[in-house]
């Protein structure tokens, strides 16, 4: 009885911990940005070029290339701020809103029409990159080395046709083509490529020598952020949902690589990766460098200290052009919501940016059937199969879900609630034993063994099911947590966001209302104070979810529905035998 009631504590207090570890432990306080003064005063300067790489350097036995030499980094000015929002180039597609720099031809604006900023302004996007007084998050990309147009000079002024672009009804793709002309006769065309129903965009620098002299140079990408805060953030309550906000990038070793602010500070990333992808992670959203997949590239991450900005880039080797001769190098820019499938689909990795943490091999299927559930998809063999038998609405989604799972542990629970009914049965007999060998502990603990030998009843038979059950829960958390397709998902009535708390907790209170009953049918603890913990726990435990994610409580309510009804059957049964 005593080994029964603290692995019951202890896995409780195991699921609360890792819970706390989920939202602290595992993504510390993100760095706070520059002060707005700083930047202004930085913007004054002309520094343009001296954040930006510099190129691999070459060997003469072969063409893979070394590190590049560290430079020092200086305050620099952001093109953006210099130039005004009616000299942005503007580009509009069904799903992204883009605002492309003249100079340094930097994305310096990206919106999501398809993803309100919130629920109840659906006409308002979320804005994922953008480059204004108070914040900076954005993408860049250019040419560096012997005639690149990037250096510490300062950036390119690029030229366009169109100060605005948009894909039309009826077109699969748009490019947008930026211009540039050398002294030394080459003509340089920085071209965007966005597609229908893609966040991916294609950056190509196409090179063209019509001079009389061979053209140097090497590409590269970085995305440039600042310290604040994510504002992808469900902040509903008192608690905020922290999720990981920082770096991460592939390497061959390891398919996913956190790098977070503090890492890109102290343990500057620098590394030679073969393909791979560069990321900037936050909640639901992610903006990610995809180089060309068969080039050795230079990974880096750089500090600006004084600014209060990270740069995490690649450069790729350097590329000769002849006189006469064209070349195009490219990378892929992706910016847009952590979609799992469109993710795997761009580079092998990349979809892990969506962290389920440690127990991913539970998450991925419950998410899998989850989708299922909601819309009647599945994907077999990288196939996406539509038998349209979706309920549509992602809470009744949930609530199926809980069957399911309730139905694959139902001997599990059947087997746990069995061990507490008949210890609730022989109570009586265990107070009475107890009593009768009160200065006798050991005698006590003996007669209380053979009881449980006569009735047949296992003491951990009552815990060790519900401690298997916990990683489900845990695994659940992170799916309900992570997972972009249930941001802003209504459920009904009050509740149109399972990604946020109950704006009412009515769904936190009824959970606990569950809890408290289901205490009742469980036996009480003879030890008084184990007997208070448990009195206390289901308060304890609505206070705690009071700001979880709705979608979250409503499992462990219809979870708690069902357990109290398998258990109340099996309870009245063993009571009725005898």
């Amino acid at each position: 009885m005593e080994i029964q009631r603290a692995l019951v504590i202890t896995g409780i207090a195991i699921v609360s911990y890792l819970m706390i570890q989920a939202w602290q432990q595992d993504y510390a306080n993100p760095t706070q940005p520059a002060a707005v003064e700083e930047v202004a005063q930085t913007a004054q300067g002309n520094d343009d070029g001296l954040d930006l790489p510099e190129p691999q350097a070459e060997t003469a036995d072969s063409g893979i290339p070394s590190a590049p030499a560290e430079q020092a980094q200086t305050p620099a000015s952001e093109s953006s701020e210099q130039s005004t929002r009616q000299e942005r180039i503007r580009v509009s597609t069904d799903v992204l809103r883009v605002e492309i720099d003249p100079k340094g031809g930097d994305i310096v604006r990206l919106a999501l029409p398809e993803f309100p900023r919130h629920a109840e302004t659906p006409d308002q996007p979320f804005v994922l990159l953008e480059q204004d007084a108070n914040r900076t998050y954005v993408a860049q990309s250019g040419l560096i080395g012997k005639n690149g147009t990037d250096s510490s000079a300062g950036r390119p002024l690029w030229s366009t046709a169109e100060q605005s672009y948009q894909l039309d009804e009826g077109s699969q793709e748009l490019n947008v083509d930026l211009t540039l002309r050398q002294d030394n006769g080459a003509e340089l065309v920085k071209r965007f490529t966005f597609e229908r129903g893609s966040y991916l965009v294609r950056v190509s620098h196409i090179v063209r020598n019509q001079g009389n002299s061979e053209w140097s140079g090497a590409l590269y990408g970085q995305i440039k952020r600042d310290g604040s805060d994510d504002p992808g953030l469900a902040n509903h309550g008192f608690i905020p949902m922290p999720t990981y906000l920082g770096a991460a990038y592939w390497d061959s070793e390891k398919p996913y690589n956190k790098l977070d602010f503090d890492d890109m500070a102290d343990q500057p990333l620098n590394l030679t990766v073969e393909g791979g992808w560069l990321a900037m992670v936050q909640h639901y959203f992610v903006s990610a460098w995809v180089p060309d997949a068969q080039q050795r590239n230079q990974y880096s991450s750089v500090h600006l200290e004084k600014r209060g900005q990270y740069l995490l880039r690649f450069v790729s080797p350097t590329v000769k052009v002849a006189p006469g001769e064209e070349k195009v190098l490219y990378a892929e820019f992706y910016a847009g919501p952590k979609q799992q499938d469109k993710l795997e689909a761009i580079s092998p990795g990349l979809n892990m940016t969506v962290d389920y943490g440690w127990l991913w091999f539970i998450s991925q299927p419950i998410f899998a059937l989850l989708v299922f559930l909601q819309s009647g998809e599945v994907s077999v063999f990288g196939m996406d199969i539509d038998i349209g038998a979706g309920v549509g609405n992602w809470g009744v989604a949930i609530i199926l879900l809980t069957f399911i799972i309730k139905a694959i542990f139902f001997k599990l629970s059947a087997t746990s609630y069995r061990s507490m009914a008949k210890m609730r049965k022989v109570a009586p007999e265990m107070q009475r034993i107890k009593e009768q060998n009160k200065n006798d502990r050991q005698k006590a603990q003996m007669e209380t063994m053979k009881l449980f030998q006569r009735e047949k009843i296992n003491p951990l038979g009552g815990c060790l099911p519900m401690l298997v059950q916990m990683p489900v829960f845990i695994a659940l958390y992170y799916v309900l947590l992570e997972s972009v397709e249930l941001r802003q998902a209504p459920f009904f009535l009050w509740i149109n966001d399972l990604s946020v708390m109950d704006p009412y907790f009515v769904l936190p209170i009824l959970m606990g209302a569950s809890m408290f009953l289901q205490t009742r049918l469980n036996p009480t603890p003879a030890d008084p104070m184990q007997a208070q913990v448990m009195k206390w726990m289901p308060v304890v435990f609505s206070v705690f979810m009071l700001w979880f994610p709705a979608g979250l409580v409503l499992y462990w309510l219809t979870n708690n529905l069902l357990s109290i009804a398998q258990q109340w059957a099996i309870t009245r049964k063993i009571e009725n035998e005898g």
